[in-house]
């Protein structure tokens, strides 16, 4: 049976190609389709389809987080794999083959996966409230063998302000020794540089090119491998990341028209969920729009669609066009105008601003927040005080990095709709020099079809193993 190394390379498209030779390389000895994403095209809706075959409205991740309404609570980024609620490639490829092996280098949904080998981000939370980079590793052992070899996972340049090329060095080493060391028939490796400056700057500057031709260098050594072995290698990405402009406070909206409350506890404001009858949860360019009452729904839309930057709110029967249409939804999914994106900021006063707004606070943020990447250009003291806040670390003391700005202006880039061109959309190249049947005539392949190709590439029939 063929190995197989499936990379998602963040943020890759046709028009970054041109400027990763070793990835064209892959294409060159096999072929390239445009990836038909999903809505919404963020990382974990679409990394769930790829897997499973199936869309959002059959798998149930509806985005990178939603809210949990038998919990009345607000969760971005959670890592269990049983909220994935449909069977995964290597799961199939078991029954097939007994013996079958595969393991997960930083794909989401982690935790609890039934692969072989599992390497995810996993900090560590210290009794006085310090955080330390680490990673969760399955089997155990490997996590002391990766750390020797390579270092603690380096949790801070894989997100926030000082998120860099580092971390997918890591992520990219880590894999070349699994590969030489357990050789798996399938091992995904997640690769998130392309994301950071893209959203950063935006996929059109000097930045994004340099971003791609860094990611390209780094992943030579591993892709020169794969080659040696004999290695099939798929490389996709979940989305293509486009220029912006336009920030949509959608939150903000639907509090000035008494429908989103907030509690207030030491000055500061928090989101209640509990008793709003209308809020949001952001997510790049597409906001999952709860309402507690249905007598609500026919205001709340005519709220929603009138604000500047959104392009469509989709009800029910017209998230089921998108194949979204799961009870983890919102009764509306407004999706934004190709130059907008959506904050998930609700307070009006920065000063009664919850003190997590200013730090990188992926898990107690009510919705995505792409101001995590910069150091706040208005206060000329921040970088002096994340340097102080990292000596207080290394000494020990408990410390906040308040570093984040609250103004959305600074960013450039994001993602979360259908692609308006397949030129700045997502791409998949293969080294396998046979085209598959599922791949259309005009290039493209589905992303419910790449787990087809998976089983394909390694000669197992799915038909006779459903």
């Amino acid at each position: 049976m063929k190995k197989v190394l499936m990379l998602d390379v963040v943020g890759m498209t046709p028009a970054l190609l041109r400027h990763m030779p070793n990835l064209s390389k892959v294409a060159d000895r096999g072929w390239r389709a445009e990836l038909g994403t999903v809505l919404p095209a963020v990382t974990c809706s679409v990394q769930s389809t790829l897997l499973t075959g199936a869309m959002p409205a059959e798998h149930g991740i509806v985005g990178n987080g939603w809210y949990f309404r038998d919990l009345g609570e607000i969760y971005l980024w959670r890592q269990h794999n049983k909220l994935v609620q449909r069977p995964k490639v290597w799961e199939t490829a078991r029954a097939a083959q007994p013996g079958y092996t595969a393991a997960n280098v930083c794909w989401w949904y982690a935790m609890g996966m039934t692969t072989d080998i599992t390497v995810t981000p996993r900090p560590i939370y210290h009794a006085d409230g310090r955080k330390s980079p680490d990673c969760y590793v399955r089997p155990p052992h490997l996590h002391d063998a990766l750390t020797a070899e390579l270092g603690a996972f380096p949790l801070f340049q894989y997100w926030g302000p000082t998120a860099s090329i580092t971390s997918s060095k890591w992520i990219v080493e880590a894999t070349r020794r699994i590969l030489r060391t357990d050789n798996p028939d399938l091992t995904m490796a997640y690769v998130p540089h392309l994301d950071y400056d893209l959203q950063r700057y935006g996929p059109d500057s000097p930045q994004a090119a340099t971003a791609a031709r860094d990611v390209d260098a780094v992943l030579a050594p591993l892709l020169a491998d794969a080659e040696r072995a004999g290695t099939t290698v798929v490389a996709l990405s979940e989305y293509g990341i486009t220029s912006v402009d336009t920030p949509v406070d959608i939150n903000r909206a639907l509090r000035r028209e008494g429908l989103l409350e907030v509690y207030t506890q030491d000055g500061m404001e928090y989101l209640d969920p509990w008793t709003s009858r209308a809020f949001a949860v952001a997510d790049h360019q597409v906001a999952h729009v709860y309402v507690a009452d249905e007598a609500d729904l026919p205001r709340v839309r005519k709220i929603v669609e009138s604000l500047t930057g959104v392009d469509e709110v989709l009800d029910r029967e017209a998230q089921a066009r998108y194949g979204l249409d799961h009870e983890r939804a919102g009764e509306f999914v407004a999706v934004a105008e190709p130059r907008a994106w959506f904050t998930y900021y609700y307070w009006f006063d920065d000063d009664h601003a919850p003190d997590f707004a200013r730090g990188v606070e992926i898990h107690r943020k009510p919705g995505y927040d792409p101001a995590e990447l910069f150091l706040d250009p208005t206060d000329r003291f921040a970088k002096a005080r994340a340097g102080l806040n990292l000596v207080r670390k290394k000494v020990g003391l408990r410390y906040a990095m308040n570093v984040v700005p609250t103004d959305p202006r600074w960013v450039r880039g994001s993602h979360g709709r259908l692609p308006d061109s397949p030129e700045h959309g997502p791409v998949l190249v293969c080294s396998d020099p046979v085209v598959p049947a599922a791949v259309e005539s005009g290039g493209r392949l589905a992303a419910t079809d790449v787990r087809h190709l998976l089983l394909q590439l390694h000669g197992i029939r799915e038909e006779a193993h459903r």
